[in-house]
């Protein structure tokens, strides 16, 4: 899948049919590209519109390291999700983990924080990642995650 001609690219209407979030915690607005079974780009537009930027930091506004790597699982999610064909099945991906999480320089608003994530163990229903955050480049968060696919809670 390549974002060249748009055609094959995941727009928010393809995004919304493999995760289950919706805002204010959706955080991925397009995937640029996804090989299945290895790895995906995906895109979070960051505007000064977010709820968070109410809080963190009033006149300094920047985007919590937190939400980067929520938004880097949720990429993962769609990678997972799309790998193991099962969009519209319910199953969810849960967190299990986070290793070695860096902050390397912060997200501001009208940023395009691009999502670079990347299997690198898989085993039955559980999977580790590595995710990189960055902008322009320039890394702002990176960290090791694990994941499990799993029924949604009854």
């Amino acid at each position: 899948m390549s974002d060249g001609d748009g055609a094959s690219a995941y727009d928010i209407h393809k995004i919304l049919k493999a995760l289950p979030h919706r805002y204010p915690l959706l955080l991925v607005d397009r995937v640029r590209s996804l090989e299945l079974g290895e790895r995906i780009h995906a895109v979070k537009a960051v505007s000064f519109n977010e709820e968070f930027f109410q809080g963190h930091f009033p006149g300094a506004p920047i985007m919590p390291g937190v939400l980067q790597i929520e938004a880097l699982a949720q990429a993962a999610a769609i990678l997972g999700i799309e790998t193991l064909e099962l969009a519209g099945t319910g199953k969810l991906v849960f967190f299990m983990g986070i290793e070695g999480a860096k902050f390397r320089s912060p997200v501001t608003p009208g940023c395009l924080l691009d999502l670079e994530v990347e299997f690198i163990q898989k085993r039955s229903r559980v999977y580790k990642f590595k995710g990189r955050a960055s902008v322009e480049g320039k890394t702002t968060t990176e960290c090791e995650f694990t994941a499990m696919i799993a029924d949604p809670p009854a």
